[in-house]
């Protein structure tokens, strides 16, 4: 028997007012059960996202928005959907209930006025408790409780924090003899609040900088004095199980680290400088993001090239593109959508970034012997469907790599190439031979990263014809054809440390191998003259696609130009014949 659904607002939910007792539901199923989404566009997006980001691949293919996400969910639980982002909260107001209790019952109180105290939250469950404390503080005076998205409430919930250099100035004036392990969890979970990749601490003259790489950037986050960095770093060492007397040798390690209960993995590398020892820790989290094909920005007839190509029983499919653009990403979300109880997965990495059940996981160790050649044969010895392999950087790796592929083994992995054509080329100079690459390559993914427009403060604005010719000089005729032109971009905000941009997408060139491509393969053709097949073929450049996204309002035509430039020679060395 279907759950009916809760009484409108005015009505009693029970006799109490609770909304304990109401069914939980996933944010997608209400949507559906409240006619904001249809049963067809559910099914879809379930069928393409990971199970735990539907609604972020809704949001992304423009479905529903994050206003409709919230009224949707406060509707069902008989609250008023509140838009933390249409408000400014007032500072005074974190000051007005214990920080703790707050945080506690996630609730911010948003406005405040004589005999009225009106609060927010995503804590549906307990509105009573959070009426019950307020009351408690100010005493009669009504109350009222919204509702407002997680994420939203998450971002208010910091403001209770304070900056992370006064948190830690707190904690050393605690004197608190375990103060050193106190303050690497608060330097973790701080990373991990604003979504860090990186974290790295730099000795210098005037003290110790600590800096998170977000969205790409670095962003300074504290200072703090030499006298107490000894500490933190052997707190690093001894988590890191790597040596505390070693100051003057590069030392590499790894921690598994629980964070409230959440388990974090994070690489551990140290390098001596001119001013002591230098930590960066790269944040893997995997445990906190499930990672799916929808998440990365590809349109949809590149997905349907990365699905088409994932269903065959063989050949490889590379991803290519400089460090840190999102190779290693879009492998593991391939991996994610493949991995099934009938098909025996296996990898060979370095290192291993991410845990995935039910895939075989070999970690790259050349003191065992262990190297991406070795493993990769022993691999094939272990009766494979898919094997996937963190990089190809020799011959040997590249001639074992295709000939697993050709012998029934669909083979992923990454390639150093500026671009799809350039691939191709760059394999055939390593030495493989044109017959097996034209036989077992199927696609080649090349991918960049690109910041997103913040949410919270983006806006749109008229684009001059005389603006995008300084921006493209000879080529904004060809792309933007009524002038002048309305694109998006961030004004800057507490939520985007006001850089106006926040969250990463994926711009991506594809190249299909078709009979075409196999025949210059053959040829040993040039990049250039791969790329014109691929182009009439329906391949599109890095900044075409881009292009979709700066109209869509997901990214800025200044941050597209700024990783793919859209005009300028080929510098390529492999735009020739070899």
């Amino acid at each position: 028997m279907e759950d009916k659904l809760p009484p409108k607002k005015d009505e009693a939910l029970t006799k109490s007012g609770s909304v304990k007792s109401i069914k939980v539901f996933k944010p997608e199923e209400i949507l559906v059960k409240l006619n904001y989404l249809s049963a067809e566009d559910l099914a879809k997006a379930q069928s393409v996202a990971s199970r735990d980001d539907v609604v972020g691949y809704l949001l992304q293919e423009k479905k529903i928005t994050k206003d409709i996400l919230g009224q949707a969910i406060a509707e069902y639980y008989a609250l008023t959907y509140f838009d933390l982002n249409s408000i400014a909260v007032p500072k005074e107001n974190y000051n007005l209930v214990d920080p703790s209790e707050a945080k506690h019952l996630r609730f911010i109180i948003v406005k405040q006025e004589k005999g009225l105290i009106e609060a927010t939250t995503d804590n549906y469950k307990e509105v009573d408790e959070i009426k019950k404390y307020i009351s408690g503080k100010f005493s009669g005076s009504k109350i009222k409780v919204y509702f407002s998205l997680k994420e939203d409430i998450d971002d208010g919930l910091k403001t209770y924090k304070g900056g992370l250099e006064k948190r830690l100035e707190k904690i050393l004036n605690s004197e608190d003899p375990n103060f050193a392990a106190i303050y690497f969890d608060e330097i973790v979970r701080e990373a991990v609040e604003e979504g860090a990749s990186d974290i790295h601490m730099e000795p210098n003259i005037e003290g110790v900088l600590i800096r998170f790489r977000i969205d790409g950037v670095l962003h300074e986050m504290a200072r703090i004095s030499h006298e107490y960095y000894e500490n933190l770093i052997n707190r690093v060492k001894v988590l890191a199980n790597i040596r505390l007397d070693e100051h003057y040798r590069t030392q590499d390690g790894a921690i598994r680290y629980a964070l409230d209960d959440v388990p974090l993995d994070l690489r551990i590398s140290i390098v001596p400088i001119m001013e002591g020892q230098k930590v960066e820790i790269r944040v893997l989290s995997d445990y906190i993001k499930n990672l799916a094909l929808a998440d990365l920005g590809m349109n949809d007839a590149n997905f349907q090239l990365v699905d088409k190509a994932s269903k065959k029983t063989y050949g490889m499919i590379l991803t290519t593109g400089p460090t840190g653009s999102g190779k290693t990403t879009t492998l593991y979300s391939l991996l994610k959508l493949l991995n099934k109880s009938d098909v025996n997965i296996t990898t060979i990495e370095d290192p291993v970034e991410y845990r995935i059940v039910g895939v075989n996981q070999i970690q790259v160790n050349p003191e065992n012997e262990i190297t991406f050649a070795r493993g990769l044969r022993s691999i094939v010895r272990q009766d494979p469907n898919i094997i996937l392999v963190g990089e190809i950087r020799d011959k040997e790796t590249a001639e074992i790599a295709v000939n697993a592929a050709l012998t029934g083994h669909l083979l992923l992995s990454t390639f150093h190439a500026n671009n799809a054509s350039t691939a191709i080329p760059r394999l055939l100079d390593m030495g493989i031979e044109p017959f097996l690459l034209a036989s077992t390559l199927n696609l080649i993914v090349a991918q960049r990263l690109v910041r997103k427009v913040c949410q919270s403060c983006k806006y749109s604005r008229e684009y001059s014809e005389a603006e995008l010719k300084k921006l493209m000089p000879t080529t904004y005729k060809k792309y933007f054809k009524n002038l002048p032109a309305r694109l998006y971009a961030g004004k800057g905000c507490p939520k985007c440390n006001y850089t106006g941009n926040k969250g990463r997408i994926g711009i991506f060139e594809m190249i299909y191998i078709t009979e075409a491509i196999q025949d210059l393969i053959l040829e040993r053709a040039s990049s250039n003259e791969i790329w014109k097949t691929a182009e009439s073929e329906g391949a599109i450049k890095f900044f075409e696609d881009g292009l979709t996204k700066v109209i869509s309002g997901d990214i800025s035509l200044e941050e597209l130009l700024r990783v793919a430039p859209v005009e300028g020679k080929d510098d390529s060395v492999y735009a020739r014949k070899i």
